[in-house]
Protein backbone atom coordinates (compact mmCIF):
# COMPACT_ATOMS: atom_id res chain seq x y z
CA UNK A 1 0.00 0.00 0.00
CA UNK A 2 1.76 3.10 -1.05
CA UNK A 3 0.92 7.05 -1.42
CA UNK A 4 0.95 9.60 -3.87
CA UNK A 5 5.08 10.88 -3.94
CA UNK A 6 4.72 13.72 -1.84
CA UNK A 7 8.64 14.38 -2.45
CA UNK A 8 8.08 15.31 -5.98
CA UNK A 9 5.34 17.80 -5.38
CA UNK A 10 5.25 20.33 -8.28
CA UNK A 11 3.95 23.18 -6.59
CA UNK A 12 3.65 23.57 -2.67
CA UNK A 13 0.59 22.11 -1.14
CA UNK A 14 -1.62 23.88 1.53
CA UNK A 15 -3.83 22.78 4.26
CA UNK A 16 -5.70 24.19 7.38
CA UNK A 17 -7.41 22.43 10.32
CA UNK A 18 -9.39 24.15 13.11
CA UNK A 19 -9.94 22.57 16.56
CA UNK A 20 -13.74 20.60 17.22
CA UNK A 21 -13.67 22.72 20.14
CA UNK A 22 -12.44 26.03 20.87
CA UNK A 23 -11.03 28.88 18.73
CA UNK A 24 -7.94 27.81 16.73
CA UNK A 25 -6.46 26.81 13.38
CA UNK A 26 -3.56 25.43 11.75
CA UNK A 27 -2.50 26.44 8.48
CA UNK A 28 0.08 24.36 6.26
CA UNK A 29 2.24 24.44 3.53
CA UNK A 30 4.16 20.99 2.55
CA UNK A 31 6.57 21.74 -0.34
CA UNK A 32 9.81 19.63 -1.66
CA UNK A 33 13.39 21.04 -1.00
CA UNK A 34 16.70 19.55 -2.66
CA UNK A 35 16.88 17.66 0.76
CA UNK A 36 13.35 16.20 0.62
CA UNK A 37 10.54 18.26 2.05
CA UNK A 38 9.82 21.13 4.12
CA UNK A 39 6.35 21.63 6.64
CA UNK A 40 5.64 25.27 7.62
CA UNK A 41 2.76 26.29 9.31
CA UNK A 42 1.18 28.51 11.81
CA UNK A 43 -0.99 27.35 14.31
CA UNK A 44 -3.25 29.51 17.06
CA UNK A 45 -5.70 27.83 19.50
CA UNK A 46 -6.01 27.48 23.28
CA UNK A 47 -4.54 25.83 26.01
CA UNK A 48 -6.80 24.25 28.51
CA UNK A 49 -8.72 27.12 30.52
CA UNK A 50 -9.11 29.36 27.25
CA UNK A 51 -5.47 30.60 27.54
CA UNK A 52 -4.59 31.45 23.93
CA UNK A 53 -1.57 30.64 21.98
CA UNK A 54 0.30 31.43 18.54
CA UNK A 55 3.37 29.17 17.49
CA UNK A 56 4.85 28.34 13.64
CA UNK A 57 7.18 25.55 12.93
CA UNK A 58 9.16 24.34 10.22
CA UNK A 59 9.72 20.46 9.36
CA UNK A 60 12.64 19.20 7.18
CA UNK A 61 12.36 15.62 5.88
CA UNK A 62 13.83 13.36 3.68
CA UNK A 63 12.55 12.16 1.08
CA UNK A 64 11.73 9.08 3.29
CA UNK A 65 9.70 11.38 5.65
CA UNK A 66 12.34 10.71 8.31
CA UNK A 67 12.45 14.31 10.28
CA UNK A 68 15.67 16.14 9.81
CA UNK A 69 15.26 19.59 11.46
CA UNK A 70 12.42 21.04 13.73
CA UNK A 71 12.23 24.51 14.86
CA UNK A 72 9.30 25.96 16.81
CA UNK A 73 8.45 29.62 17.74
CA UNK A 74 5.84 30.95 19.98
CA UNK A 75 4.29 34.36 19.81
CA UNK A 76 6.02 34.88 23.45
CA UNK A 77 9.66 34.68 22.44
CA UNK A 78 9.99 30.78 23.24
CA UNK A 79 12.07 28.95 20.85
CA UNK A 80 13.48 25.52 19.97
CA UNK A 81 15.67 24.24 17.63
CA UNK A 82 16.42 20.46 17.40
CA UNK A 83 18.10 18.80 14.44
CA UNK A 84 18.54 15.00 13.58
CA UNK A 85 22.05 14.01 12.32
CA UNK A 86 24.04 11.22 12.05
CA UNK A 87 21.30 9.22 13.67
CA UNK A 88 21.07 11.45 16.84
CA UNK A 89 18.91 14.09 18.28
CA UNK A 90 21.12 17.42 19.05
CA UNK A 91 19.70 20.93 20.65
CA UNK A 92 20.71 23.67 19.27
CA UNK A 93 24.45 24.21 20.91
CA UNK A 94 24.61 20.48 19.09
CA UNK A 95 24.60 19.12 22.19
CA UNK A 96 23.18 15.01 21.85
CA UNK A 97 20.06 14.86 23.44
CA UNK A 98 20.71 11.12 24.45
CA UNK A 99 17.29 10.11 25.32
CA UNK A 100 15.05 10.60 22.33
CA UNK A 101 18.23 8.23 20.34
CA UNK A 102 15.11 5.57 19.41
CA UNK A 103 13.44 8.50 17.58
CA UNK A 104 13.02 9.40 14.52
CA UNK A 105 9.42 11.03 14.23
CA UNK A 106 8.69 13.96 16.46
CA UNK A 107 4.97 15.02 17.46
CA UNK A 108 3.90 18.44 17.92
CA UNK A 109 1.00 18.91 20.43
CA UNK A 110 -1.38 21.02 18.50
CA UNK A 111 -0.30 19.93 14.99
CA UNK A 112 -2.40 17.38 13.05
CA UNK A 113 0.29 17.28 10.79
CA UNK A 114 2.50 15.24 12.61
CA UNK A 115 0.62 11.80 12.61
CA UNK A 116 1.60 11.95 8.69
CA UNK A 117 5.61 11.41 9.49
CA UNK A 118 5.16 7.53 10.79
CA UNK A 119 2.29 7.11 8.38
CA UNK A 120 4.31 8.18 5.12
CA UNK A 121 7.51 7.17 6.68
CA UNK A 122 6.70 3.35 6.95
CA UNK A 123 4.80 0.49 4.38
CA UNK A 124 1.74 -0.36 5.55
CA UNK A 125 -0.26 -3.87 5.23
CA UNK A 126 -4.11 -3.63 6.70
CA UNK A 127 -3.99 -4.97 9.79
CA UNK A 128 -0.19 -4.11 10.81
CA UNK A 129 0.45 -2.23 13.50
CA UNK A 130 3.72 -0.35 14.49
CA UNK A 131 5.03 1.48 17.98
CA UNK A 132 7.29 4.35 17.69
CA UNK A 133 8.88 6.30 20.16
CA UNK A 134 8.16 9.92 19.15
CA UNK A 135 10.01 13.07 20.31
CA UNK A 136 6.72 14.92 21.58
CA UNK A 137 6.78 18.66 22.35
CA UNK A 138 3.46 20.28 24.11
CA UNK A 139 3.20 24.17 23.01
CA UNK A 140 2.61 25.30 27.06
CA UNK A 141 6.33 24.09 28.22
CA UNK A 142 8.52 23.51 24.79
CA UNK A 143 10.12 20.61 26.73
CA UNK A 144 10.71 18.06 24.48
CA UNK A 145 9.56 14.20 26.14
CA UNK A 146 9.70 10.25 24.86
CA UNK A 147 5.91 9.12 23.81
CA UNK A 148 5.44 6.29 22.75
CA UNK A 149 2.60 5.96 20.14
CA UNK A 150 0.98 2.73 18.35
CA UNK A 151 -0.42 2.89 14.66
CA UNK A 152 -2.41 0.10 13.15
CA UNK A 153 -3.41 0.66 9.64
CA UNK A 154 -7.20 -0.44 9.36
CA UNK A 155 -8.05 0.27 5.60
CA UNK A 156 -5.59 1.63 2.72
CA UNK A 157 -6.87 5.35 3.93
CA UNK A 158 -7.63 4.65 7.64
CA UNK A 159 -5.26 4.60 10.72
CA UNK A 160 -5.78 3.79 14.13
CA UNK A 161 -3.73 6.28 16.62
CA UNK A 162 -3.12 4.61 20.37
CA UNK A 163 -0.58 6.35 22.90
CA UNK A 164 0.93 3.54 24.32
CA UNK A 165 -0.14 4.61 28.09
CA UNK A 166 -3.67 4.05 27.25
CA UNK A 167 -4.69 7.37 27.59
CA UNK A 168 -6.28 8.07 24.12
CA UNK A 169 -6.89 6.40 20.80
CA UNK A 170 -8.58 8.04 17.51
CA UNK A 171 -9.33 6.46 13.90
CA UNK A 172 -7.61 9.13 11.42
CA UNK A 173 -8.59 8.53 8.02
CA UNK A 174 -5.63 10.12 5.31
CA UNK A 175 -5.58 11.72 2.09
CA UNK A 176 -3.29 10.17 -1.31
CA UNK A 177 -0.93 12.05 0.24
CA UNK A 178 -1.06 10.48 3.67
CA UNK A 179 -1.97 13.54 5.47
CA UNK A 180 -5.08 13.35 8.33
CA UNK A 181 -8.35 14.55 7.36
CA UNK A 182 -10.40 14.33 10.16
CA UNK A 183 -8.90 13.45 13.94
CA UNK A 184 -12.08 12.51 16.02
CA UNK A 185 -12.38 14.87 19.29
CA UNK A 186 -9.43 17.20 18.34
CA UNK A 187 -9.13 18.59 14.48
CA UNK A 188 -10.85 18.76 11.26
CA UNK A 189 -9.66 19.60 8.07
CA UNK A 190 -11.40 22.66 6.53
CA UNK A 191 -12.00 22.25 2.79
Amino acid sequence: MGFRDAALLAVPRSLRWRPVEGAGLEHLTLRSTPDGLRAEAVVIGERGGGEPYGVSYAIDCGTDFAVTAVTIAATDGRRVFLERRDGVWRDVFGEHLAAFDDCIDIDLQGSAFTNTLPIRREHWEIGQSRTFAMLYIPFDDFVPRLDRQTYTCLAPRLFRYQAADGSFEAELPVDEDGLVVDYPSLFERIR
